[in-house]
C-alpha cells in the first residue's frame, strides 16, 4: 500500500485506513500489503497512484484489466 492509493481509494468510499475491529480489519498504512480488486488497482493506475503488484500472488483474470506490462511498471 501507498499513502497515494489509501487516499484514493477513500475519497472513492472505500475507506482502507479505518481499523474495523467488528470484522476483524486492523486497518492499512503505507508499507502494508493486502488484496485488491483489478478493477480499483486498474483505475488506481490510469490516475497514476497504483500500489506496487505482487505478480507471483496475482490471478491471471487480472489481465482482463490490466495488461502485463501495466502489472510490471508498478514495480
Amino acid at each position: 500500500m501507498t499513502a497515494e492509493f489509501l487516499e484514493f481509494s477513500l475519497l472513492r468510499g472505500n475507506d482502507l485506513i479505518t481499523p474495523r475491529p467488528e470484522y476483524q480489519f486492523p486497518g492499512l498504512k503505507p508499507g502494508d500489503r493486502w488484496c485488491i480488486c483489478a478493477s480499483r488497482w486498474k483505475e488506481a493506475s490510469d490516475a497514476g497512484v497504483a500500489p506496487q503488484v505482487e505478480l507471483k500472488s496475482t490471478h491471471a483474470s487480472t489481465l482482463e484489466f490490466a495488461t502485463i506490462d501495466e502489472l510490471k511498471a508498478s514495480n
